[in-house]
């Protein structure tokens, strides 16, 4: 009774529950619980808002950390049912160090230390960490799955274009240094002071707090600009190339049945193609 019990409460709550309608149904209400505890941590930020509906906003905190501890809970107590935490001890304590138990446990935790705050500010700081709640919506959409698959995917090359960019900033902050030292000893007074000059050129911000003056330093400037343009747009470009990958991929699993084993009726999985039976 109590096995089946858990495998229902995992069914609803894992990503595959999307398919029922009591998963489908929590999902959305979780999300929207989510979004609701967003805004109320924005707009309490505004001492009109948090004076008019402050009361109104404590009931909203207060049943939203029960109903998130109530699901980190069940999701701890169930997730036995997933053959890698079957260990009902130790499978447990691999499943609470999972980044996406930890985020669970994260954003409910500081809560319950409230009682025990004396300090204003703390306080507010504590109550606007719930803006750190949409870190959960991993749970509730299958979106944040791609992004995550596209990333592992495309990490190497995303890894060598931030790369290629910092040695970027490094030389052109030191090339910038003994440009415009002399002439501006305060603005540009060591390389790491104008690596804040490297990043806003290279983003093409240009705030105009520091802005070379030498011949040189405007060469060096704008060689700087016109290169970070082009690397600042490669990450862009790298995740367009992966998302479009994942489409792909997941239109032709969807266009292409699975291969059905005669002998046991179970789906064939293509790593399997080649070993022997």
């Amino acid at each position: 009774m109590g096995n089946d019990l858990q495998k229902q409460v995992y069914e609803i709550l894992e990503s595959r529950s999307r398919e029922l309608p009591a998963g489908i149904f929590l999902s959305r209400a979780l999300l929207l619980l989510i979004l609701i505890n967003v805004i109320a941590a924005v707009i309490e930020t505004d001492a009109w808002f948090f004076h008019t509906y402050g009361r109104t906003l404590d009931i909203i905190a207060v049943f939203s950390v029960f109903v998130f501890s109530a699901e980190y809970i069940l999701r701890v107590w169930c997730c036995t049912q997933n053959p890698a935490y079957q260990s009902p001890v130790t499978g447990r304590l691999r499943y609470m160090v999972t980044p996406a138990a930890i985020i669970d446990l994260f954003v409910i935790l500081p809560f319950f230390c409230l009682p025990f705050v004396v300090h204003k500010g703390v306080t507010s700081f504590i109550r606007f960490l719930r803006i750190f709640w949409i870190l959960k919506i991993g749970h509730y959409t299958r979106s944040l799955g791609i992004f995550s698959r596209v990333f592992k995917a495309k990490r190497e090359e995303i890894f060598i274009a931030f790369f290629v960019m910092l040695v970027l900033l490094v030389i052109g902050s030191a090339l910038i240094f003994f440009a415009e030292n002399e002439a501006q000893p305060t603005k540009f007074s060591s390389v790491l002071a104008s690596m804040w000059w490297g990043i806003e050129t290279m983003a093409t911000i240009g705030y105009g707090d520091m802005v070379p003056v030498t011949p040189l330093g405007k060469i060096i400037a704008a060689f700087v600009a016109v290169v970070g343009i082009g690397l600042f747009a490669l990450p862009a470009g790298i995740l367009a190339s992966g998302f479009i990958d994942e489409y792909n991929k997941t239109r032709n699993n969807m266009q292409t049945p699975p291969k059905i084993c005669p002998h046991c009726g179970k789906e064939i999985d293509d790593q399997q193609k080649g070993k022997d039976p």
